[in-house]
């Protein structure tokens, strides 16, 4: 018998969602959402694969998922809204390497709402020193932009730097939770 598990991927729905700061691909299993991404869907549909899942459309979402998706948009509908600061929809970082999980699983806690820090503070925070382009590279790869807040980073000037979603919807993300 070989290592290799004969069950078959557990799948994650597929949905495109649009926002005011662009559309967002939301992908959910049965128990977690595992994607919010700027990328289209064919880009989450391919880091899904990559990651062990099979992608399938929102058309064939099973009720948990559908259940997921819906809550999703509703939490980021109501953060975009200005009505919402945190969000309780269940997350798995399934789609991230153990780095990235906790840079990116710490976002919420370390740096709150209206808050914004440096990729180097957020490093020694993390308890690494001089590990800021680490991680820069672990936000890039957060596969759960605005859920886990990786545009409240900034570089070490304090002036923005890329975003997954450009720089447009990383301005209009901080000028909303600036105004709270």
């Amino acid at each position: 018998m070989s290592g290799q598990s004969s069950r078959p991927a557990a799948t994650a729905a597929v949905l495109a969602h649009p926002s005011p700061v662009g559309e967002l691909a939301l992908a959910a299993t049965d128990e977690a959402l595992v994607l919010c991404s700027f990328a289209g869907a064919e880009a989450a549909a391919r880091r899904l694969a990559g990651a062990g899942l099979r992608p399938s459309a929102a058309a064939s979402a099973t009720p948990a998922q559908r259940r997921l998706l819906d809550e999703a948009r509703a939490q980021l509908d109501g953060y975009l809204g200005g009505t919402r600061r945190e969000f309780t929809v269940p997350v798995d970082l399934c789609l991230a390497t153990p780095f990235s999980r906790e840079t990116v699983g710490s976002l919420t806690s370390l740096v709150p709402y209206g808050r914004t820090t440096t990729y180097g503070a957020l490093a020694a925070a993390l308890g690494r020193p001089g590990a800021a382009r680490a991680v820069g590279t672990a936000l890039g790869a957060n596969p759960l932009c605005v859920v886990l807040p990786c545009h409240r980073v900034v570089g070490g000037s304090g002036r923005d730097t890329g975003y997954a979603g450009g720089l447009e919807a990383k301005h209009a993300l901080l000028a909303l939770e600036s105004t709270a």
